[in-house]
């Protein structure tokens, strides 16, 4: 069957692909190997596999859920487990994760995916190479390990990016366009929102007191803790950088307002007694200075021209004009 996928693992680290087809539960069990049933709900009949395999109630529903988040819960012999990874399929967002559900026992790994996880294939990739897990507690950590192997570039893609935004705030504020900076905000919002319980859930898998769990796989499902919870202190810096890069940007925009109302301000200052002075030289009343004297026009306006200078002097010396 295409969307189910079945391997044999030696503890070598071998792997040899299994037919699934009119297998159960009571088939996977071999306590001297590690069987690794791989199910992608996507292709038609692996649910309906999946569903006539005989897996514990509970464990199918966790499996077929619509909706996860990162956890390792024990039932029990085994590990309900769930991880998520990056979309890097074409046309997706890269930020709508990937859930990866597993049920983990001593002879047993049953996966599951609605849709295409690219960590897997590299796993599976392994396993065509005689690169294979030897144990289920070493596969849970190597598909940990990929799942970060995969995010390690788009964090490293957000940083990049964060950075020509944070040289373009130095260099032009003013064309700066927020929507870019908020896509780099929300992006590692989203990531970090799966990133941060798929820590937990690692660490709660190692600390888990299993006996197929051994002292070497402890150590891999640590490093794989450790990868994850760099990723999402990474994502952490990648939040805040952007909350500071948008505070720097409304800070400028702010004062560049502030000098154009500034401006606006002594222009009105300057032209308020100039047209006081107009105003009354206008009034329709007897007794008006150099009515009747040709040259009073050119007086009064050179009057004018000498306050406003005048003006502009005193803002100039206050710190009014020519502030930057």
């Amino acid at each position: 069957m295409d969307g189910v996928r079945q391997w044999r693992l030696s503890r070598d680290g071998k792997g040899t692909p299994v037919d699934a087809t009119g297998e159960t539960l009571a088939d996977w069990q071999d306590r001297q190997s590690l069987t690794w049933v791989h199910v992608n709900c996507a292709h038609p009949g692996a649910r309906e596999w999946l569903e006539a395999s005989g897996l514990d109630p509970l464990v199918l529903r966790a499996l077929l859920a619509p909706e996860t988040r990162p956890r390792a819960t024990v039932h029990g012999s085994g590990v309900l487990t769930n991880l998520r990874g990056v979309n890097l399929n074409p046309g997706d967002e890269v930020e709508d994760m990937v859930s990866l559900r597993m049920w983990v026992t001593e002879g047993l790994v049953v996966s599951v995916q609605l849709r295409r996880l690219m960590a897997v294939s590299d796993v599976m990739e392994g396993i065509t190479r005689d690169q294979g897990p030897d144990g289920a507690a070493e596969l849970v950590a190597r598909l940990a390990l990929r799942l970060a192997d995969r995010a390690e570039p788009v964090v490293a893609g957000l940083n990049e990016k964060l950075d020509l935004l944070e040289d373009h705030v130095i260099d032009t504020l003013a064309v700066l366009d927020r929507r870019d900076l908020a896509d780099v905000r929300r992006v590692a919002i989203m990531l970090r929102r799966h990133m941060a319980p798929q820590r937990d859930a690692l660490s709660t898998f190692e600390i888990e007191d299993m006996p197929w769990i051994r002292s070497h796989d402890r150590s891999r499902l640590r490093e794989a803790t450790e990868r994850v919870t760099r990723l999402a202190e990474e994502l952490d810096a990648i939040r805040d950088r952007a909350q500071v890069v948008h505070d720097q940007i409304m800070d400028a925009r702010a004062e560049s307002m502030n000098r154009q109302m500034l401006l606006l301000s002594v222009v009105a200052a300057i032209f308020l007694p100039l047209g006081l002075i107009t105003g009354l030289l206008g009034i329709n009343v007897g007794g008006m200075p150099g009515a009747d004297d040709v040259r009073a026009f050119w007086l009064v306006c050179a009057g004018l021209v000498v306050l406003g200078v005048a003006l502009m002097a005193i803002f100039w010396r206050m710190g009014l004009l020519g502030r930057r």
